[in-house]
């Protein structure tokens, strides 16, 4: 097959082989400030990321753009999926700059039109015909478009019949979009269309017809025999080039501390459990994490829930809460199991010594975050004597009018801001990772942001509580209660914050829904809940992808109809991609460099609440 594709596009190549201008190429970084919100406002969905092409695991494509590139420069296409919405790294199709600049602008205008459903040439004449509709603005950028590729396209009369026919299409499609357009028979792929939406041109491997089938390999298969498929599938999945090589296709918490990847195959679909169940099988033991416990540079395998002798103390039989399914937008009642727990090993503890200076000058700012104690007069008892009410008490008792029991003495009672405030944790696996030599992993930096702003909040006298969480699929949400509201800081809580662990992964939806329960029990005029996270929501199971981020953003919903201010901190670089989504532009803040996260909480917090 490989061979049959290559000899057809070889002789193709010769007669238009993509060149590219590389003085006139506008580059994805240069229109990225614009890019989000220029797809938004024409409409496109906000849960879509936009990202870069370079790198996809998108093989089959790729080598189709490659063969046209008679010096091996490779054409890159756009497209989108449940997940994102990918632009070419770079667009050098035409000899103007300004119009490969406005090609960016049309794809992305392009993507946000809904996408019908039928093959990928109708598909995108539909599309076009759509988007120019609804946006008369763009016609003129367009036409310019059509106009300048045209003259780049191979001329149909010098084609064969099947691909002169779909070249003619093509055309057809380009300058009249709004005319319907039979799809012409099956053939060979079309030259690439820039102007247009993939993943799914009709390439040749679409439209060859498939090979005879092994009769013995026909009709229904036990589910021994689909686990085993499955375990051989996995074996085909391409790694994804734009992260980091050691890492999985699935980028599962962005994991950088593995050693090793191990390609596997991810189940999606949420109603067979025990197909997902099957699917995650191979999933149980595949990350490496460093083990404290360990000497030597041993290496364990920390992805299985620990033996009850090596768990953390759990809380209670634990708790049933709901979780959105965003293809039904409801949702589905008692569908996730929260297990309340206490760190393992841990001891009261006093706060380590490196931190003692920063500990000093944090409390002495949030000591001036504490209201100011006002004189309260007319008490019944208090530190000073109120002279004034003393000399009226005894000319009243001289007249006969004087009260049994006046207040005679004046207070200083402390003031109130009637603010609660909840801070939850991110400790899953990818907290594992280092972020530089001297501050360590992002464990350490929470660990160390954790203590610091309790620290500070102890001093401005704020109620406040500590929660930490992580997951392996919907049975087992971890969550840590580090410091409850009722609960004095001491030296038990940082004993608690000093024994945490990395582990697992990120189902952030069910600790944000109990950590809204709980902070909704706390009389408080205002209640912030604080997100401290290193990644966007994932999870062994569906809660991967879309499902993950659907239904982070339904329970940060669910917490601001309630009242609550909910607000993101994150150390992720590519938060920008679905943070918005999540709590809108105003609810985050990435903080470049991790070491910097105690700092910028603090900070945050006396903004947040001045």
């Amino acid at each position: 097959m490989e061979d049959i594709v290559g000899g057809w596009w070889d002789k193709l190549v010769k007669r238009a082989a993509y060149r590219g201008h590389a003085a006139a190429a506008v580059r994805l970084e240069q229109v990225a400030p614009l890019a989000p919100v220029f797809f938004r406002a024409m409409g496109g969905d906000p849960a879509l990321a936009l990202r870069s092409t370079v790198g996809t695991e998108h093989g089959a494509r790729r080598r189709w753009l490659e063969r046209l590139s008679g010096t091996g420069e490779r054409v890159e296409l756009a497209w989108s999926d449940q997940q994102a919405f990918y632009l070419p790294e770079k667009i050098e199709l035409f000899a103007d700059a300004a119009l490969n600049r406005e090609l960016y602008f049309w794809l992305m205008a392009l993507a946000a039109t809904a996408q019908p459903a039928g093959d990928w040439l109708n598909a995108n004449r539909q599309a076009t015909a759509a988007c120019l509709s609804a946006m008369p603005g763009l016609a003129a950028s367009y036409q310019r478009l059509v106009a300048a590729h045209l003259p780049q396209r191979p001329d149909p009369a010098r084609l064969p019949p099947a691909e002169a026919a779909w070249e003619r299409a093509i055309r057809q499609a380009l300058l009249q979009p709004q005319q319907t357009l039979d799809t012409p028979p099956p053939a060979r792929a079309p030259y690439p269309m820039p102007l247009w939406l993939h993943p799914a041109p009709p390439t040749l491997e679409h439209t060859a017809p498939s090979t005879a089938q092994d009769p013995q390999q026909s009709g229904p298969r036990s589910k021994p025999q689909q686990r085993q498929r499955r375990r051989y599938r996995a074996q085909r999945v391409v790694q994804d080039e734009r992260k980091n090589g050691m890492l999985m296709i699935f980028r599962a918490e962005s994991l950088f501390t593995w050693d090793e990847y191990v390609k596997v195959n991810r189940h999606t679909d949420e109603d067979d459990d025990d197909n997902a169940a099957a699917a995650a099988e191979d999933m149980n033991r595949l990350s490496l994490a460093q083990d404290a416990h360990t000497k030597g540079g041993k290496l364990k395998f920390d992805l299985d829930l620990p033996a009850a002798a090596w768990d953390d103390t759990p809380l209670g039989p634990g708790l049933l809460l709901p979780e959105w399914n965003w293809k039904q937008q409801r949702l589905v009642d008692d569908h996730c199991r929260l297990q309340p727990m206490l760190p393992r090993d841990a001891v009261p503890a006093a706060l380590p010594a490196r931190l003692l200076p920063l500990a000093r000058r944090l409390r002495r700012q949030f000591q001036a975050l504490a209201p100011e104690r006002t004189l309260k007069s007319g008490q019944e008892c208090g530190p000073d004597i109120d002279i004034d009410r003393v000399i009226r008490f005894m000319a009243e008792r001289h007249s006969g009018v004087a009260q049994s029991e006046p207040g005679l003495y004046q207070a200083w009672p402390p003031g109130e801001r009637s603010l609660a405030c909840l801070t939850l944790a991110d400790l899953s696996l990818s907290t594992e990772s280092w972020v530089g030599d001297e501050a360590g992993r992002v464990i350490d930096v929470i660990r160390d942001s954790l203590l610091l702003f309790a620290e500070a909040l102890s001093a401005a006298g704020d109620s406040f509580g500590l929660y930490g969480f992580s997951s392996i699929r919907r049975q087992e949400v971890r969550f840590q209660v580090l410091k409850d509201f009722a609960e004095r800081y001491d030296d038990s809580t940082r004993g608690r914050i000093l024994a945490i662990r990395p582990g697992y992964y990120t189902r952030m939806g069910a600790a944000i829904r109990q950590s809204s329960r709980i902070l909704l029990q706390q009389p408080a005029a205002r209640r912030l809940l604080l997100i401290i996270s290193d990644g966007k929501p994932n999870d062994l199971d569906h809660y991967e992808g879309r499902h993950g981020i659907e239904d982070t953003r339904q329970a940060i919903l669910e917490a601001r109809r309630d009242g609550l201010l909910p607000f993101c901190l994150t150390v992720d670089r590519e938060a920008g991609d679905y943070l918005p989504h999540l709590f809108g532009h105003r609810g985050y803040v990435v903080v470049q460099q991790a070491q910097m996260l105690p700092s910028v909480l603090t900070r945050l917090y006396a903004h947040l609440t001045a």
